[in-house]
């Protein structure tokens, strides 16, 4: 009971001597009322406060209510076709069906999830061939989607790691830093994007990472940086792993967008598998939401690379122990459907189709975007809109002009001025191309 219902039938009590009367009132009849059933004791929660409301839903929730029959929501990070609609990809219709005619049962799954989808997601990630698989220095759990993986494995780190020191990338996700704060880890940053060129600040990001200390956390996107869409190239991503050797620092990366950023599997998960050749013990990240649209099945995987089979079993039976209390096990159907494409060679072949006819979408539409600009007769360098890569476009407006192009063209997007390249479609391009001139001109 809080201190205050107590307060409160202390000073009931010294009101009446036996049954419960109003201080003040005279019992009826020369009785004593009893308390009515329905009155409930004080709140336990008249302490909490309100919380702030979510930037991307905020955005959506205004995006719903505008009546302008050309508004653009560029602010959710979701797949959409050229139509603006959602996207299920053929091969995991494909995949349902099977599984549907396999009549699965739906019985629990172990803690470490679904086998056959991890030792499948192990494969995509660090490569077919790759000697950390072969040798047996892989351990790979399911997970809930990107954001349960990091989850986690943040939470490992908590307790079994020596440094509870994170360095994120500035900007990063914004959801990177309360997943580690939940974990108790320590969230710091590190210089990335340069807003003056709007790609890589090369120079300050290896000078901070060359004196982050020893033994800490360094959290990387493998691909497609959410929000900046802005990637290391190859020769940049070597001398960030030899700094990162050097500095005797523990990669933790963040693969949100394998196949979704350029449309090849392979030239996405570069940096892990050049990290992994370098000798890092990488803890990976993965999720399938955009490169197969499982958004709502959550559907990731968590893998620590080790130093021997032996240390791999030791870590797998301690994340298991991490993960009993938070969930008990993870759901089938995702895993199953991410499973059943990765193992089956014809769905696989397709996917891979599908996944970059997604990626080439989203290139185009930076390519339109760009050229629409140009034919605006803006004079503003746009070239960063094709240089990026992935999902989001950092475009480089200021916060009054992402509220001007909200007010004057219902053009919906983070104050920040990150836009999602999937809400344009070849039906809305030049709109925005306007939008954006009219606010920059």
């Amino acid at each position: 009971m809080s201190f205050f219902a107590q307060s409160a039938l202390k000073t009931t009590a010294a009101c009446s001597n036996t049954l419960w009367q109003p201080c003040g009132m005279r019992a009826l009849g020369g009785l004593r009322m009893a308390p009515p059933s329905h009155v409930r004791a004080s709140s336990w929660w008249g302490q909490v406060e309100m919380g702030p409301p979510d930037a991307i839903l905020g955005v959506t929730e205004a995006f719903k209510k505008d009546t302008n029959p050309n508004k653009m929501n560029l602010g959710v990070g979701a797949y959409r076709d050229d139509n603006g609609k959602p996207f299920v990809l053929q091969c995991v219709r494909k995949a349902e069906q099977l599984m549907a005619d396999s009549a699965l049962d739906k019985e629990y799954s172990p803690i470490i999830g679904n086998a056959e989808f991890c030792k499948a997601s192990a494969k995509l990630a660090f490569g077919e061939d790759s000697p950390v698989i072969k040798d047996g220095l892989i351990s790979t759990v399911q997970a809930l989607s990107g954001t349960g993986a990091l989850r986690v494995g943040a939470a490992f780190l908590d307790k079994f790691h020596g440094s509870k020191e994170v360095y994120l990338p500035k900007p990063s996700w914004g959801n990177h830093t309360p997943i580690f704060k939940h974990s108790s880890m320590n969230v710091n940053s590190y210089r990335y994007y340069d807003p003056q060129t709007y790609g890589l600040d090369q120079a300050g990001c290896f000078e901070d990472i060359s004196n982050i200390p020893e033994g800490s956390v360094i959290l990387l996107h493998a691909c497609a940086h959410n929000p900046t869409g802005v990637d290391p190239k190859p020769e940049q991503w070597k001398e960030m792993s030899k700094i990162i050797k050097e500095r005797k620092l523990l990669p933790f990366v963040d693969m949100a967008y394998q196949g979704f950023a350029s449309g090849d599997v392979d030239k996405d998960g570069f940096a892990v598998r050049q990290f992994v050749e370098d000798g890092h013990n990488v803890v990976l990240a993965q999720s399938y939401s955009k490169n197969m649209g499982l958004y709502g099945e959550r559907v990731g995987a968590l893998s620590f690379v080790c130093a021997s089979p032996e240390e791999a079993k030791r870590v797998e039976s301690q994340v298991k122990i991490v993960i009993r209390p938070m969930y008990s096990n993870p759901p089938i159907n995702g895993a199953r459907i991410a499973g059943t494409i990765l193992n089956n060679s014809q769905l696989h072949a397709e996917w891979l189709v599908e996944v970059k006819e997604m990626a080439d979408r989203i290139i185009t539409m930076r390519e339109q975007l760009r050229e629409n600009l140009r034919k605006e007769g803006s004079t503003h360098n746009w070239q960063h809109i094709t240089d990026q890569i992935g999902m989001f476009c950092f475009t480089g407006l200021k916060e009054d002009q992402v509220a001007k192009l909200t007010k004057d063209f219902s053009v919906f997007l983070t104050k920040d001025g990150r836009i999602s390249i999937a809400g344009v479609s070849s039906k809305n391009v030049a709109y925005l191309g306007h939008a954006i001139h009219e606010v920059t001109k």
